[in-house]
């Protein structure tokens, strides 16, 4: 059973890295994937993998960073595929590692204008379409320092700890139409934002060296762990979760089967008793 077959599912940052990977998990599952990025070698080279593996993609060369683009894109899956049943939100930079006094005020701000200014641009395209037809599923991709700080990376913390608390709130106002939208943290994986990390030498400091040295190495969590709770999230096995933020290394299994504390799996404050 191939419970995402035929559905269209609009990835953004699908050049590279992890939403390359979700592209490539999502049209084996039979979806049509809207690959959605900058670079056009890059798009080339995603769709020319899913189609020499009989998957079928769309390529849309688009800037998350600019709305009217980002409606252009939805706009186009419209007449591709019918419309956009599934958002993946992978479309991120890493932006400036260094103590924060020594980074540049501009390459702060860049930062949020991709990772947090480019999410809800991507929401806000797709989610007339999914109102409508009251159903649909958004699933951003987190990161590390969203959950805990992450020193000399204050931009990339900022920007996905933000994230969390967008999905959070976006999760409320769409609950009654039908859409549910969640964060995916993928884990330590190896991508482009690994090398950035080894090659800013001492401005990552030695414990994000460390960790990006181990993951150059070991590949850090494997791309299936990704993808599978990705497919989840996207099914409508999930359509009782909404506002969460689940980590690839959580039992998400149990999920399916389990009702949820209202605060389990979100970005929350813990009050002493």
């Amino acid at each position: 059973m191939r419970p995402l077959k035929d559905q269209a599912v609009l990835i953004t940052g699908a050049g590279r890295g992890i939403g390359k990977r979700l592209a490539i998990g999502f049209a084996a599952e039979g979806a049509r994937v809207g690959l959605l990025a900058r670079s056009q070698a890059e798009l080339d080279l995603a769709k020319l993998e899913i189609e020499h593996a009989g998957g079928m993609a769309l390529r849309i060369r688009s800037d998350v960073r600019d709305y009217d683009q980002m409606s252009a894109a939805v706009e186009r899956m419209r007449g591709v595929f019918g419309g956009v049943d599934v958002l993946i939100a992978a479309a991120a930079i890493q932006g400036p590692i260094g103590p924060l006094v020594e980074v540049k005020p501009r390459a702060w701000a860049e930062t949020i204008e991709t990772n947090l200014m480019g999410v809800m641009h991507a929401c806000r395209a797709v989610l007339p379409q999914m109102i409508d037809r009251r159903r649909g599923k958004i699933v951003v991709i987190g990161g590390g320092g969203a959950a805990s700080g992450r020193p000399r990376f204050s931009a990339y913390a900022a920007s996905k700890a933000a994230v969390v608390r967008f999905v959070e709130t976006l999760a409320e106002e769409v609950r009654d139409f039908n859409v549910q939208v969640n964060c995916l943290a993928p884990g330590s994986t190896y991508t482009h934002m690994t090398d950035e990390i080894l090659h800013s030498g001492e401005r990552a400091g030695s414990k994000e060296i460390e960790q990006a040295e181990d993951v150059r190495l070991t590949g850090g969590t494997h791309p299936d762990k990704q993808i599978h709770l990705a497919l989840f999230l996207a099914s409508e096995r999930s359509n009782h979760i909404s506002g969460k933020l689940i980590h690839v290394n959580d039992d998400w299994k149990r999920l399916e089967r389990e009702n949820m504390n209202p605060e389990a799996y979100t970005l929350r404050r813990l009050l002493k008793v």
